[in-house]
């Protein structure tokens, strides 16, 4: 089965894990902070807090947010429910807001018409790798009185109008899974510029704890002495992995080099194919295309997807709608609130895309899916 996202490993990364594993630290140790600075290049310098995944990277950025029971954050349905369900496990309430119809990212509009005096963080996605509309939601985000957090886990190394995404929110999130861009295995990481916020997301990932006797409310104790001042948990990502990690962000700007040239290609070939709708791009964005994201018309998406996958194309589809899922269901919310949205969803459909995606295997791709929409 060809799948719709494969991680790209090549001798380099065997060797940077080899050395760590060969070395004094398997965790806690100098490859995690040469990891984050490596990871702040691609950031425009703001600083990065490596952690256990990209579910991890957002409990902590809503925790340093200071999201609490009561609060509402607005986010998008269009993403995977890890967005919408860090928030819940911190108590607050989530408010869905509808989508752009062609990006697929959180619509402004629709998210300032959904702020409220406790709305604490507004949450974009990068869908597919696009940034979102930050400027508007900057605006949003500062009339409402609410922290603005990017779940940039699809778009490393993008830009929005020639600032790269990592420093267009007050926190931005990253994943480094399999079939992202970039990867740890599993891992993520939290880019803060705030040294206030940042205090808070390194102490909520490892269990809250104050080692800085400056910090501390007894320092006198002695060198041993740690203290926790407010709940963390332990989410730190060891060494080994962010040796994976560094060695595969020497390779970004080539992955996302191959990742455009075939978004570039699918462009070229499925341009004017009855029945097929291609990624909108706008002008002032670079994107990092993690997904190649396409809309199948005229009820057909489940027809197309299971006759591509009988034929051995492991397409997907990206996302159930956050508030379908049974778990915010049985907590009220119900289908028919972001209807563009759930339009996206109807007709979305996943084609392979990753670096060793070769020419052949993508024109298989294209000529399986084009025979399919041109039959009944």
């Amino acid at each position: 089965m060809l799948p719709y996202g494969r991680q790209s490993i090549d001798d380099s990364d065997v060797e940077a894990v080899t050395a760590v594993l060969r070395g004094d630290w398997l965790t806690t140790g100098p490859a995690v902070a040469a990891f984050e600075a490596e990871l702040a290049r691609w950031t425009g310098g703001v600083p990065c807090v490596s952690v256990t995944s990209g579910t991890a990277a957002l409990h902590v950025a809503y925790a340093a947010a200071g999201v609490r029971p009561g609060d509402e954050v607005v986010t998008t349905p269009l993403t995977f429910v890890a967005t919408a369900a860090t928030a819940a496990l911190l108590g607050a309430r989530v408010v869905f807001a509808d989508v752009q119809p062609d990006t697929g990212n959180l619509d402004s509009d629709a998210a300032a018409a959904l702020t409220t005096g406790r709305t604490r963080v507004i949450t974009a996605v990068d869908y597919a790798g696009h940034p979102a509309d930050y400027d508007e939601l900057r605006e949003v985000a500062a009339r409402a009185g609410a922290r603005l957090v990017a779940d940039a886990a699809h778009s490393i190394g993008a830009a929005y109008k020639d600032r790269p995404v990592g420093a267009l929110a007050d926190l931005t999130t990253f994943s480094f899974f399999p079939t992202k861009t970039v990867t740890t295995a599993e891992g993520g990481a939290v880019a803060v510029a705030d040294p206030g916020l940042r205090l808070r997301a390194a102490r909520f990932m490892n269990h809250g704890l104050v080692r800085d006797p400056a910090g501390q409310r007894d320092p006198s104790v002695g060198g041993w002495h740690q203290e926790v001042h407010a709940f963390g948990l332990n989410y730190r990502l060891p060494d080994v992995l962010c040796a994976l990690g560094l060695s595969q962000l020497r390779r970004l700007a080539r992955f996302r080099a191959r990742r455009a040239e075939l978004v570039a290609r699918y462009g070229r070939l499925l341009r004017g194919v009855a029945g097929l709708e291609l990624p909108a791009e706008r002008a002032y964005v670079s994107p990092s295309w993690h997904l190649y994201p396409v809309r199948v018309r005229d009820g057909r998406r489940r027809e197309v997807y299971d006759r591509m996958r009988a034929a051995g194309i492991g397409v997907q589809v990206n996302y159930l709608p956050a508030y379908w899922h049974p778990v915010f269901e049985d907590l009220g919310y119900r289908r028919g609130m972001c209807p563009r949205a759930e339009a996206y969803y109807a007709e979305e459909l996943s084609l392979p895309l990753f670096p060793d995606l070769t020419d052949a295997e993508q024109d298989h791709v294209i000529e399986t899916l084009t025979t399919i929409l041109g039959q009944r």
